[in-house]
Parts: C-alpha cells; sequence; structure tokens
C-alpha cells in the first residue's frame, strides 16, 4: 500500500509535467522560465486549452472580458450570511450559482469567477461596494482594478499575471485529482472546479500561505528570526513555505515569484526581511534535518507578492483559485476526452467476519 498515492500514475496528461528532482516544471512543452514573466494569464489559457476546446475562442483577452461581466450578475447574492463567512468558502458558494456544463461558454464563467468573485467579497467583508468589471482590461488588471476600485499600475497588474501563469497548472496535485475524478463522472465543468475549490481550500493545498504573513509579522525583524523559528521548530509547529512533497530541489515557482515581487519598488524593504528569514530558515532546517532537503517553495513567495498587491491574506486562497482554475478546466476536458470513470480499488484491512462455531 502507498501511503498518499506516492508513485502511483493516475493519469496521463499532456498538460503539464513537474520533475521534482531537477525542479522544472513544463506546461504543454514550455518551461516556467519561458512562460512566468513573459506569457500573460489569457496565453496560458489558449496553451492549456487548446485541443480540448474545439470552439476556443480566436480572441481570448475579449472572451474572459465578457465573461466577467456575465459572471457579475451573481455578486448580487452576497449577503451578511455570505460576507460572515472566510473569503473562499464565499467565492466557492457564488460559482456554485453559476450554471453548469461542459461547453466553452460554461468554462469562461468559471475561468473569469474566482477574479471577480474575490473581488468583491473582499470589499465586501470591508465594507465597500462591488466593482463592475471592465472587459476591455487584461484579466490580472481588471482583477486589481476591481479589488481596489483603482486602475493598477503596469508593474503591479504584470506581478499578478506572473502569478496566475506560474500557478495554473502543477501536475496531478490534490485540487487537479479531484477536479479529474468529478469530471469523469459528467457531472459538469462547474463540478469539477468547486471540486477543485473545495480542495484547495485545505491549509496543506492552497491554504499554505497566508501563515507566511502572520510569521513574518510575528518575527518582526531579522534579529528575531533564528529564535522564533528554533522554537516553533520545538513546538512541532510546521514551517508553511518550506519543503514540498514533489520538489527535493528549490521550487522553480519560487524564484519566478520573488523576481515579481521586486519589480514592486515599494515593497524591497518587506522583501530583504523575508530573504534573511528565508536564509535563517534554511540554514536551520540543514541543521536539524541534514538528511533530508527542505527548501523554498511557492508558498513563501506568493505570500509578499499577493500582500504587496493588497490581497489581504485571508484571501490568498481565492487568489491561487484565480490562476489554477485554468488547469482544472482543461484537466476536466482532458478526462472527459478519455471517457473512462475513475474508480481506483482499495486493499482492505479491517476485520473479518467471526464464523459460527
Amino acid at each position: 500500500m502507498t501511503d498518499g498515492l506516492e508513485g502511483v500514475v493516475a493519469a496521463q496528461t499532456v498538460l503539464s509535467d513537474v520533475d521534482g528532482a531537477a525542479g522544472v516544471l513544463i506546461v504543454r512543452g514550455r518551461s516556467l522560465d519561458e512562460l512566468a514573466g513573459r506569457a500573460r494569464f489569457e496565453d496560458v489559457v489558449a496553451l492549456l486549452f487548446e485541443g480540448f476546446y474545439p470552439d476556443l475562442p480566436a480572441d481570448i483577452p475579449a472572451a474572459l472580458g465578457r465573461a466577467r461581466v456575465e459572471v457579475f450578475a451573481e455578486v448580487g447574492a452576497l449577503d451578511t450570511g455570505l460576507l460572515d463567512r472566510t473569503p473562499i468558502e464565499a467565492v466557492r458558494a457564488l460559482t456554485a450559482r453559476l450554471a453548469d456544463g461542459d461547453d466553452i461558454e460554461t468554462a469562461f464563467r468559471l475561468l473569469a469567477a474566482p477574479a471577480v468573485f474575490t473581488a468583491a467579497v473582499v470589499r465586501g467583508q470591508a465594507g465597500d461596494a462591488p466593482v463592475a468589471p471592465d472587459p476591455t482590461l487584461g484579466h490580472a488588471a481588471d482583477a486589481l482594478r476591481m479589488l481596489r476600485g483603482a486602475p493598477a499600475t503596469k508593474a503591479e497588474a504584470d506581478a499578478l499575471d506572473t502569478y496566475l501563469v506560474t500557478v495554473a497548472d502543477h501536475g496531478l496535485n490534490a485540487s487537479t485529482f479531484a477536479a479529474r475524478v468529478v469530471a469523469s463522472t459528467r457531472a459538469g465543468l462547474g463540478s469539477a472546479v468547486l471540486a477543485g475549490m473545495s480542495a484547495l481550500k485545505g491549509p496543506l493545498h492552497g491554504g499554505a500561505p497566508g501563515p507566511i504573513i502572520d510569521m513574518l509579522d510575528a518575527i518582526g525583524e531579522p534579529a528575531n528570526a533564528r529564535a522564533w523559528i528554533e522554537a516553533a521548530l520545538d513546538r512541532g509547529d510546521r514551517l508553511m513555505g518550506f519543503g514540498h512533497r514533489i520538489y527535493k530541489v528549490r521550487d522553480p515557482r519560487a524564484d519566478a515569484l520573488k523576481a515579481a515581487v521586486r519589480w514592486l519598488d515599494a515593497r524591497q524593504g518587506r522583501l530583504e526581511f523575508a530573504e534573511q528569514v528565508e536564509a535563517a530558515v534554511l540554514a536551520i532546517l540543514r541543521e536539524r534535518k541534514p538528511d533530508r532537503s527542505l527548501q523554498t517553495n511557492v508558498e513563501f513567495y506568493t505570500a509578499l507578492l499577493l500582500e504587496a498587491l493588497a490581497f489581504p491574506p485571508g484571501a490568498f486562497t481565492c487568489v491561487f483559485a484565480m490562476g489554477r482554475v485554468a488547469g482544472w478546466l482543461a484537466h476536466a476536458r482532458e478526462q472527459l476526452a478519455g471517457g473512462r470513470l475513475i474508480r481506483p480499488a482499495s486493499l482492505y484491512v479491517g476485520p473479518m467476519p467471526q464464523k459460527a462455531a
């Protein structure tokens, strides 16, 4: 029996490949180095969707802009009951209001939903009115405008684009596998995306970046780093942002996001502090666990980037969904093309019935 399905091949895919030993991520034949900081989110949508959606629009930015406008109609359902929930729970509930289906229109509405709903929920929880989409803007730029009620700078839009591109797909991770399982039942793309969101909500998956801000704030200054980190490890706490199930070397996505944080000049002091904390953590982990390679993962610099873009830590998982939804939708269609219901076997290790004397 394999704990957590470690090493078990559960699907064949043309979408992405993660080489944990080499620290390489490939998305449909393109390395992360080729995409991050160069491609827009819409470009990666086209890359992931090609061949799986035969009626894919020629102008993806325009189609996604129209979808944001359509999805915004559901923002009216935001009430105090939803605003009292965590942002990802509220976004998931609003997404569940969208009609299900397997067509390209459904796919684009689902693609647009996390950006529109995250901005509306964050503003609603702050007591502000939602901001309607501008379909003429790029997806990242409009997501920031809807969040703040004011245009983003090019550097800010580029930084968010880099994040969305970096997290759009990453092999058969927990949320993508959940989406593929549901897609295999032919429940619809909406159901598959909701399954992905539900898996992403967990603190061992998409819920990881938020606590990194708490860690940095608790440490306060570089001189406190070693004592704080050692006390946390002595308590048995897990240090979010370090170590990865797949990568045995540094997560390549961490470097892509670190570069994007550097574009936001106002955050340089915070970045320098974070780099010092990172160095302290890595040094202590080498001392305490010399037999394990525990390196910086994507969550560490995700937290810094999203904080710099004014997303509250409680909404970080929603922004993760904003990018990963592209991968969920591509994997769902790839699973449907195979046509096979996912139904793994289990090994029973419980008690057997007692035979009558």
